[in-house]
């Protein structure tokens, strides 16, 4: 071979190496694209793991609209209340978004203009006492006349954006217990609060506290 013509061979090996490794690294950034995408939707893949023990439609509920509170979150944990469910049944899930596992399962209360067993009526209206649905932000804890007891800020306008000036907050209470269902047929009911039972009011309240998300279903939310 001619040494004109092995230059030329040559310098052609070394622009398709310089085009393949180049392509190599436009892939390899797309791939750290997809990963860096995958890893902040990945959290939310836990909770819709749970299709099969909460109703997929709170989850594509929740899924469609979470989004706009997401810069507001501080906790990474996530709690469902089913309200469609009667208040005899565990309609309460706390969920650890990066792990997935559950963290309760619970009886919640909901206010006693709200309904007997089953809630039916919601309201964000001061003194109604009734239970109000939607997006909230825990806030911080103080000691009331409940003891313990976790605020909560409403975060959808006409929905439950009077919870702090209603005073709807996490506490315990006596009538959320399996005895009391035993003995009533349904829960205790709070004047709108989402009461759980003494015993798991601190640890609950520990681990939702500060910036975590509750969302609050009843399928005449999604009319809204």
């Amino acid at each position: 071979m001619g040494l004109k013509k092995f230059s030329l061979v040559f310098i052609g090996a070394v622009l398709l190496g310089i085009i393949v490794l180049s392509a190599g690294r436009h892939h390899s950034d797309d791939l750290s694209e997809n990963t860096a995408d995958s890893s902040a939707v990945r959290p939310f893949a836990h909770l819709n793991s749970l299709s099969e023990k909460i109703n997929p439609k709170i989850l594509a509920c929740f899924n469609e609209r979470y989004a706009e509170y997401l810069p507001q979150l501080k906790n990474r944990v996530v709690t469902i209340i089913d309200f469609s469910l009667p208040s005899s049944t565990k309609r309460l899930w706390t969920v650890n978004l990066d792990t997935g596992e559950v963290l309760f399962n619970t009886w919640v209360a909901h206010g006693k203009n709200t309904g007997d067993d089953t809630a039916l009526f919601f309201s964000n209206t001061p003194q109604s006492y009734q239970s109000s649905l939607g997006f909230y932000l825990t806030e911080n804890t103080y000691n009331g006349k409940h003891g313990n007891s976790l605020r909560l800020l409403g975060l959808e306008a006409g929905i439950n954006d009077k919870a702090l000036e209603r005073d709807i907050v996490i506490h315990g209470a006596d009538y959320v217990s399996e005895a009391f269902i035993k003995t009533h047929g349904r829960l205790g009911r709070s004047h709108g609060c989402p009461a759980v039972s003494m015993e798991l009011a601190d640890d609950f309240i520990a681990s939702v506290k500060e910036g975590s998300l509750m969302f609050l279903y009843h399928p005449s939310y999604s009319e809204n």
